[in-house]
C-alpha cells in the first residue's frame, strides 16, 4: 500500500493555522512537506498553550509529518538556496500579506521562471486584489464580512462565538487543498504549474450556499432565526432538566412523525412542517417544555435506538471518547520523532481510502531539526 500523494514535494512558508492545517492534510496523505520557519521569529503556534512532551500541543498536531527548517528569509544566501532547490519541488504554500514574497524575491513569477511546473498557493484574509488586500484580519472578521455571522445566532443575543475557526479552516485550509490538488491534476495535462489565490473571506462566503441562493435568485433576505436551518424552525438545540442540551433535526416527515410520537406532541405533527414563524415558535416552545422535563441521561436512553435525528450535545472530551470516535478511529498514536517509541495522542486524518494509506511519521518537530 502507498500513500495517495506520494512523490509530491511541498515547501511550506505558512504559520499559525490556515496554511499549516492545509499542509497537514497534504503530509498525512503522503506528500513530503518542508516547513520553513524564521530562526528568530518562530511560528507563534509553538508558543500557544497547553503543552505536552515539551511542546505546544497545537504545534505538535498541525506540523506532524513535516520537517522543520530554520531559515532567515532576509538573508540573501538563504533566498538563493531556496531558488536552487525549487526545481525539485511541486508546491509552495505561503501565508504572508500580499507583496511580501515578491519583496523577498520568492514570488510566483520568480520561482515559476526557475520551475514552470511549480504550483504556488497564497492564503490571505482578503486575497491578492481589491481594497482590503493589505488589511489585517482574523477568523472573526472574515465571518463578519462574509455574512455568515449576520444570519447566525439569536436575534436577542447576536452572532455566536464559535468554538472553531470556520473561515481559517473551511475557508482557507480546505479550499487551499482543493485548489492545490486540482492544479496537480491539471498539470498532468498541461505540464505547467499555476498560481492559486485563496482568500479566506471569499471562500468562507461560499459556505453560505443555500442562504446566498435565497438572496441572489430568490430575492429573499436572510436574518437570524428566520429560516428552517438557522433557528427559525424547531430544528434547534433544547435544554434538558439538568442544563445539558439535545440537538433536534427531525425535519423530514418520517422523522417528525416519530419525534411527535416519542414526545407525545400532536402539535409537532400538525404544524412542524409549517413555514409560518408563529407556528414554529409554538412548536419549539412545546418541544422545549417536554425536553426540560427530563435529564440529559434520561433522554439519551430514550433516543438511543430511535431513528429520528435527535442526538446529545457532547462536550469535546465526551465526543473524543465516544463510541463513534472509537468505531471511526478519530484518534491516532503518533511517535514523538522518527526513532521514538513514545507517542502522543492526536486527531487522525479523517479521509479513509480503500487502498491508499495515511502516514503518521512523527509529531511536529523542534525548530530547525529537519534535513534539507
Amino acid at each position: 500500500m502507498t500513500t495517495s500523494l506520494q512523490g509530491l514535494k511541498v515547501l511550506d512558508f505558512s504559520t499559525l493555522l490556515p496554511g499549516p492545517f492545509a499542509t497537514l492534510y497534504l503530509a498525512d496523505l503522503g506528500a513530503e512537506v518542508i516547513h520553513i520557519e524564521s530562526p528568530t521569529r518562530p511560528d507563534l503556534i509553538r508558543l500557544f498553550p497547553p503543552y505536552a512532551n515539551g511542546q505546544a500541543t497545537a504545534h505538535s498536531y498541525l506540523n506532524r509529518n513535516k520537517q522543520s527548517i530554520a531559515l532567515d528569509l532576509k538573508d540573501p544566501h538563504n533566498i538563493e538556496l531556496i531558488k536552487q532547490k525549487i526545481v525539485d519541488y511541486d508546491i509552495v504554500v505561503e501565508q504572508f500579506r500580499p507583496g511580501v514574497m515578491q519583496r523577498l524575491g520568492l514570488d510566483y513569477a520568480t520561482l515559476a521562471a526557475l520551475n514552470p511546473r511549480l504550483i504556488y498557493c497564497s492564503i490571505t484574509g482578503y486575497g491578492q486584489t481589491g481594497s482590503y488586500k493589505d488589511k489585517a484580519g482574523h477568523d472573526i472578521n472574515y465571518l463578519a464580512l462574509s455574512g455568515i455571522a449576520g444570519h447566525s445566532g439569536r436575534q436577542a443575543g447576536g452572532p455566536p462565538a464559535l468554538g472553531i475557526q470556520v473561515a481559517d479552516v473551511a475557508g482557507g485550509s480546505l479550499h487551499a487543498v482543493i485548489g492545490i490538488l486540482a492544479a496537480v491534476v491539471e498539470r498532468e495535462q498541461s505540464g505547467l504549474g499555476q498560481y492559486i489565490d485563496i482568500s479566506m473571506t471569499d471562500c468562507v462566503t461560499t459556505l453560505n450556499n443555500m442562504a446566498a441562493a435565497a438572496i441572489l435568485a430568490g430575492k429573499t433576505k436572510q436574518f437570524p432565526e428566520q429560516s428552517h436551518l438557522n433557528g427559525g424552525s424547531f430544528y434547534d438545540y433544547y435544554q434538558t432538566q439538568d442544563g445539558r442540551y439535545l440537538s433536534i433535526g427531525s425535519l423530514e416527515p418520517q422523522f417528525m412523525s416519530g419525534l411527535a410520537q416519542i414526545l407525545d406532541l400532536p402539535l409537532l405533527r400538525e404544524k412542524g412542517a409549517s413555514f409560518d414563524l408563529a407556528d414554529q415558535q409554538a412548536v419549539k416552545q412545546a418541544i422545549q417544555d417536554k425536553i426540560k422535563s427530563r435529564t440529559f441521561a434520561e433522554w439519551n436512553l430514550i433516543f438511543a435506538d430511535q431513528d429520528v435525528c435527535v442526538e446529545p450535545v457532547l462536550t469535546l472530551d465526551e465526543a473524543l471518547d465516544s463510541t463513534l470516535s472509537q468505531q471511526r478511529q478519530w484518534k491516532v498514536e503518533v511517535p514523538l520523532d522518527q526513532d521514538s517509541q513514545q507517542t502522543e495522542t492526536q486527531l487522525a486524518c479523517p479521509i479513509k481510502f480503500s487502498r491508499s494509506k495515511t502516514k503518521y511519521l512523527y509529531v511536529g518537530q523542534r525548530l530547525g531539526t529537519g534535513n534539507w
